[in-house]
């Protein structure tokens, strides 16, 4: 798995890459109540703004952390935009995107992005 710092996280399955929330972005958010996601089959390019995750407390921005291809995107968040904050790891899942694995060697490992996460209290 690997990381953002904008607090994304990557995770490689099959053809394509999983793209969520850390649980660090869910607990700034608090209780998620709308999540809005790219199409599928829209292109995106690194740090595009490629959708936003709303809660009671504000508004996020998602980020791309990859180029390439969305080919799926998590439609229980449609009824369940909280699933986002309570399982980022899991059912929360936001998108998939069929990528390069050469477009992850930016990203963060899981001791970086803690790293970056303690810094910031």
């Amino acid at each position: 798995m690997s990381f953002t710092r904008e607090h994304e996280w990557v995770r490689v399955e099959e053809d394509a890459v999983v793209v969520g929330i850390t649980t660090y972005a869910a607990e700034q958010l608090g209780d998620v109540v709308f999540v809005a996601l790219p199409e599928v089959g829209s292109e995106i390019a690194v740090g595009d703004v490629c959708g936003e995750v709303e809660s009671h407390k504000s508004v996020s921005e998602l980020f791309a952390p990859v180029a390439g291809e969305v080919v799926a995107v998590n439609e229980t968040l449609e009824s369940e935009p909280d699933l986002a904050g309570s399982d980022p790891f899991g059912a929360g899942w936001l998108f998939r995107v069929r990528t390069d694995v050469e477009e992850l060697s930016h990203l963060l490992d899981g001791e970086d992005y803690q790293a970056h996460v303690d810094a910031l209290s």
